[in-house]
């Protein structure tokens, strides 16, 4: 895939993007943990005692899947729009764009980055979740690609909105407006068999829905949608968030003045 020049330029933006975060841990990789961890607790063992059981298992069990995907889907996102912007504020980015570098080599180590970070937290969550739980992993091989893939999804979202921002703010207002109200909507805490008619169609509307549940499905055998399907769907939008990605590092927007 990479000549000999192109993988040194890749590993050193992907050194560099783990070395960003892992050097700043207590600001990247501990409130994460600590937050979900509050989730277990509130959540878990004091709503889920009150719920008993959701999907034919103990209400903690069936949250921790969501719990550890919202996790990677956070951390994968936010650290993709927040090094890339940095790099537009400080004008280094520049440097990047003037080396003989192709675009896909610049992207595919922003996105390894922000995936490193995600899959880290992810990692550290789900073996947080085993003081509260005990997971029985259903299918390795469904449960690690569908967080491959998600976190792949989220780090170049967060690329085209560390593209499009022009300040600090817009680098927050897509998690907060949109990224958190999906992430609370994607079937996290409930299924949607809970739900009336049509908010189980608004729910079949967000992609994270399809992540959540196909991930609960690689651990614990159980999903309220055709995990096929979801895959392809995954795929879909990998393949469509990395083209746009290339497109706009080709025509400069947002960083070129």
């Amino acid at each position: 895939m990479f000549s000999d020049h192109r993988l040194i330029a890749f590993e050193t933006i992907v050194i560099k993007e783990v070395r960003r975060f892992m050097r700043i841990w207590t600001q990247t990789l501990l409130p994460p943990v600590i937050t979900i961890s509050l989730y277990f607790v509130i959540f878990g063992n004091l709503v889920g005692s009150r719920i008993g059981e959701m999907g034919g298992f103990r209400y903690m069990e069936f949250i921790v899947p969501g719990l550890i995907m919202m996790a990677v889907i956070q951390n994968s996102y936010s650290n993709v729009v927040s090094s890339f912007f940095s790099q537009k504020f400080q004008r280094s980015v520049e440097e990047l764009l003037v080396a003989p570098i192709p675009n896909y080599v610049i992207l595919s180590g922003f996105i390894a980055g922000g995936m490193a970070r995600g899959l880290c937290v992810g990692f550290i969550v789900t073996l947080v979740s085993l003081f509260f739980a005990e997971l029985r992993i259903f299918s390795p091989l469904i449960m690690l690609s569908v967080v491959l893939f998600t976190s792949l999804v989220f780090s170049l979202g967060g690329f085209i909105n560390a593209v499009f921002a022009n300040n600090f703010d817009d680098v927050s207002i897509i998690p907060t407006f949109v990224l958190t109200p999906l992430i609370y909507l994607g079937g996290v805490f409930y299924s949607i068999e809970l739900l009336p008619p049509f908010w189980q169609l608004v729910s079949r509307l967000n992609p994270i829905f399809y992540m959540v549940n196909t991930f609960r499905y690689g651990i614990l055998g159980t999903s309220d949608i055709d995990v096929a399907w979801a895959f392809a769907m995954l795929v879909l939008f990998a393949v469509l968030l990395f083209g746009a990605c290339i497109w706009l590092l080709r025509r400069g927007t947002g960083i070129r003045s």
